[in-house]
């Protein structure tokens, strides 16, 4: 019977004949042997009957129909495996066409049954509720193996594959019918809860049923290459309706956590395989090679968290392969960054799957049904100190570190912190927390506070410190109603997201916790560190309420009180000196009043302690220039006062013992206000050239002991001069600069560490030459000294001096009268010798590297740096490391500071001078013959050895400080005495 004619309702002995004829036909499904074409033919007869008749009752025939469809369906099945098996022999070709005539009936005969029960009220007898689950279940194995095996079909395989979509569609419609019809109880349900019915039981085991094999698919579909792509979408997009609408109870008879697996294993296995291809690349990756490939994995993580979602508890069995895989994308997106020819792609990423992925996270974060300590137990897995690596010395750092892309994705959970391959992915990640922080709950933020130190201390890993310094990040930014992509300095970012959780924190009872990092912090070891935290004490106070910022600066104004001491002012590394400079930070984003109340905080009285503070945070840049005008009046006032009163008693021998301030304070206040640009003088600053004079013949006439003092003060006078250009026309200079010639250009001057120290304001005084008419002729004993100092500047080899040596001489040379530049370049310049061995040194090379410098210190900063750069700043962060942790090392020990010691004489003796041990004089003695043995040595090395520079430079380091302490240590004793 034709299917065109069964246009009305068929009768009672209609439907009769059709169930008898089914139980005719029961034999023929049953043979699987046979491939007689008459089969076939009586089998689709049957199909299409059996489909025309679903338009009547079938309440009387339902369990026949759903037996013929599950035999049909187990008959497709395999008969489908002998067709495409079967030879070229004409009968199998005949059978070979009307087989899948069959198979495409047998699909619309089924799809149409489905969409029949859908219709009806779920079956409540328990014989018909077995029938319909296997059916439903043969039915889904025969749409898998059909899809499967499409591609193989040569005459319908599109429409073998159409028929199945259409079959994958009419059960989740069913599953959807049936639990509308159910109504079932969403909260969660144990699997021994007696009050589910049959009906709900039914219902769960046919969802179940159908989620299974759509998981399946989807993974077929994911693995095919792009070929079933419909399928794709349909079984996952099924998956998690399915899931959404039976959350309840289908947590408990499902593995929820194993899908969620599979889609984040889909997802880390298409962006393995980019990194793989991408590891090689000759042509830049186009945006639309990017999109192929990152479409479908941000289809993956949608579905992922969209399950993750409903099913937060199930998710937080899995949550480490979760954020494995988060942190995986977000280390990928930033070594696409730094290759040019993937830029594009690094865009594409950011744009498709930073914000997916970090949703996958915020969607365990966000729930409500996971418990306080589970979401810290997240946040302590992501962000946990173990991953820092250990700070260990020197040779012994052995962490391994493959930077392959695709090694990215070969970290397992138990490998994590071992490989540190995913440290910049977990700055990533914990910044874009700080910047999703109005979206997280309280509790979020206070664990997220709590992880600010982590923060800190992966930034002292080299390869973090390099790249947050020297890689521009693509980032998302809101415009209107529009996300633009734009480039951010990792370092900048960083910042910038942690005051956006500032703002955020600010009127919580989370601010305690960002306001005691931000103390502990003060004084970090690391400067980058110290840098970040300064930047956001600033951005503090600028925004802060006027009492706040107020509060914070007198506690640090009552500290730096409890710190001073003229000892610690001329060390850069006291804790003076660094309060100081905290606080004058702080100043420069404060308010006038502020700073106001800082000046008066010091000079309150005149007390020595106050005196030594405000010298401190002059040397530290204390802004003049922020204070009121009456302020400001008298404290330039009071500089260039004291400055002057200091010149007029210099020559008195009794002005280095006089009360107990440092010596040459007035000098050292001026040269950090001029070094600021803040104070200027007009009036009888030629005082100062006699100034300079005077204390060269001090230095040469005084003792080892006071060497030091004058030391410091020659190199603070110069610096003055060198900022006051009209000085260099006066009749004193020549006198100046012949003295230090002599002073200079000496043998003991060589390893003279006082000296030494006077390097770099000496290269800044010579680079005034430049202001001098000068007369080119040898008889003339200003340019011959001139040309000396110049030599021997140029003869420093450290890179530090060097760098200072040929920035004054560029200085000079663009503002000199000279035409016979060459006299002041020595042949043993440093920029003369070559890089390699170091011994062979040409004027044409010195010519070569001075244009070099200057061409790079004029140059635009690419946005990128290069490998050496890179590599450079690597290992930068790897000194700084090491530096770290012997700081933590010293400080984790019971030392006491000597300033900080308190000598108790005892009682029975406090009429008598107490008296050092001879033993102590004699060894002090000893310590000091042995200093000028090692200076006479390395007065000979350095004569000798040309490839000196960095071991010699390190040792003249040690020296000078063991130079220092004998030193201190010779001037107790003789005060004792």
């Amino acid at each position: 019977m034709e299917r065109a004619t069964m246009k009305r309702k068929p009768s009672e002995n209609e439907v009769q004949r059709l169930l008898d004829a089914i139980k005719a036909s029961d034999t023929f499904w049953e043979d699987f042997t046979c491939l007689d074409v008459s089969q076939c033919m009586l089998n689709k007869t049957i199909l299409q009957v059996a489909t025309t008749y679903l338009e009547s009752d079938i309440s009387k025939c339902l369990s026949k129909l759903l037996a013929l469809g599950t035999k049909a369906s187990i008959w497709c099945r395999k008969h489908m495996k002998m067709t495409l098996m079967s030879t070229d022999d004409s009968q199998e070709e005949e059978h070979y066409g009307l087989f899948f005539q069959v198979l495409l009936d047998m699909l619309g005969h089924s799809a149409a049954v489905l969409s029949t029960l859908a219709k009806h009220p779920v079956s409540t007898g328990k014989e018909l509720m077995t029938i319909i689950e296997t059916s439903i279940s043969e039915l889904l194995n025969l749409t898998k193996d059909s899809i499967l095996e499409a591609k193989r079909i040569q005459t319908c395989g599109s429409e073998v594959l159409k028929a199945a979509q259409v079959v994958l569609d009419a059960v989740i419609y069913l599953c959807k019918a049936y639990c509308n019809n159910v109504k079932l109880d969403y909260d969660a349900r144990t699997e021994k809860d007696v009050n589910i019915d049959d009906k709900e039981n039914h219902t769960i085991s046919i969802t179940k049923c159908t989620v299974e094999n759509l998981v399946n698919l989807g993974i077929l579909a994911a693995n095919a290459g792009g070929n079933l792509v419909t399928i794709l979408n349909l079984s996952w997009k099924g998956v998690v309706t399915l899931l959404q609408l039976c959350k309840g109870t289908l947590g408990v008879k499902m593995n929820i956590a194993e899908i969620i697996l599979s889609l984040i294993t889909l997802a880390k296995g298409s962006l393995c395989c980019a990194a793989q291809t991408w590891s090689s690349l000759v042509d830049p990756v186009s945006v639309a090679e990017a999109k192929r490939i990152f479409l479908p994995v941000k289809f993956y993580l949608i579905n992922a968290a969209r399950i993750i979602s409903h099913y937060p508890s199930q998710a937080f069995s899995v949550f480490e392969e979760i954020t494995l895989c988060i942190l995986m994308i977000l280390t990928f997106r930033i070594f696409l960054g730094k290759e040019e020819l993937l830029k594009s792609a690094s865009e594409v990423l950011v744009e498709l799957l930073e914000p997916t992925s970090i949703h996958l996270l915020n969607s365990l974060l966000s729930s409500a049904q996971l418990e306080h300590e589970h979401k810290c137990q997240i946040l302590g897995w992501l962000f946990s100190d173990i991953t820092v690596s250990s700070f260990v010395p020197g040779d012994q750092i052995s962490t391994y570190r493959d930077k392959s892309m695709d090694a990215i994705f070969s970290v397992t959970c138990a490998s994590m912190r071992e490989s540190n391959i995913l440290l910049l992915g977990q700055v990533a990640l914990f910044v874009n927390l700080l910047r999703s922080a109005p979206d997280l709950e309280d509790d979020v933020k206070l664990e997220v506070a709590k992880k600010l130190e982590w923060l800190l201390n992966i930034l002292i890993d080299e390869d973090v410190y390099s790249s947050i310094l020297a890689l521009p990040v693509p980032l998302l930014h809101c415009s209107g109603q529009v996300q633009e992509l734009a480039y951010q300095n990792m370092f900048s970012s960083i910042i910038h997201a942690i005051k956006t959780f500032m703002l955020v924190v600010s009127s919580t009872s989370v601010w305690g916790e960002v306001e005691s990092f931000l103390l502990e912090n003060l004084f970090h070891p690391h400067h980058l560190c110290w840098e970040i935290v300064m930047e956001l004490w600033c951005f503090m106070v600028r925004h802060a309420e006027t009492d706040m910022g107020n509060h914070v600066i007198n506690t640090l104004c009552t500290l730096l009180r409890t710190t001073a001491s003229w000892e610690s002012v001329q060390n850069p590394c006291s804790v003076l000196r660094k309060l100081a400079r905290s606080i004058c930070m702080l100043l420069r984003h404060g308010s006038q009043s502020m700073a106001d109340r800082v000046f008066n905080f010091v000079n309150s009285n005149a007390s020595t302690s106050l005196s030594s503070m405000y010298i401190a945070l002059l040397m530290e840049g204390f802004p003049l220039n922020f204070l009121s005008d009456k302020v400001r009046s008298v404290a330039k006032q009071k500089i260039v006062t004291d400055y002057f009163c200091f010149l007029d008693i210099f020559v008195d021998d009794s002005s280095r013992q006089c009360g107990n301030g440092m010596f040459g304070a007035p000098v050292f206040a001026l040269s950090a206000a001029l070094q600021s640009l803040q104070v200027s003088i007009s009036d009888t600053e030629m005082k100062a050239l006699k100034l300079l004079i005077g204390i060269i013949h001090k230095y040469n006439n005084t003792g080892d002991n006071s060497k030091d003092q004058y030391s410091k003060l020659l190199s603070e006078t110069l610096g003055i001069i060198s900022r006051m250009e009209h000085l260099y026309a006066s009749d004193e200079m020549e006198r100046v600069i012949l003295e230090l010639q002599s002073l200079f250009i000496s043998e003991p001057a060589v390893t003279d560490i006082g000296l030494l120290k006077c390097i770099p304001n000496l290269a800044a005084f010579v680079a005034g030459f430049g202001h001098i008419e000068f007369e080119e002729n040898d008889s003339n004993a200003k340019v011959s000294a001139s040309w000396q100092l110049f030599h021997m500047l140029l003869k420093e080899r450290h890179w530090a001096l060097a760098h200072l040596a040929i920035t004054a001489f560029g200085y000079f040379s663009a503002r000199t009268n000279c035409n016979e530049l060459w006299r002041f370049v020595p042949q043993d310049a440093a920029l003369s010798y070559d890089l390699h061995s170091g011994v062979d040194a040409n004027e044409e090379r010195f010519m070569s590297e001075f244009k070099v410098f200057f061409e790079k210190e004029a140059a635009y900063v690419k946005p990128t740096p290069g490998t050496n750069e890179l590599a450079l700043l690597v290992k930068e962060g790897l000194i700084l490391k090491q530096m770290v942790q012997k700081m933590r090392t010293i400080g984790g020990e019971a030392v006491i500071p000597k300033s900080d010691t308190m000598e108790i004489d005892d009682p029975k003796q406090t009429n008598k001078r107490r008296k050092i041990p001879d033993g102590i004089k004699e060894g002090v003695s000893l310590l000091q013959n042995g200093l000028k043995v090692i200076a006479n040595s390395l007065t000979v090395w350095q004569q000798n050895q040309l490839d000196y520079s960095d071991l010699h430079g390190e040792i003249l380091t040690q020296f000078s400080h063991l130079e220092d302490a004998v030193g201190h240590m010779a001037a107790r004793i003789s005060e004792t005495k």
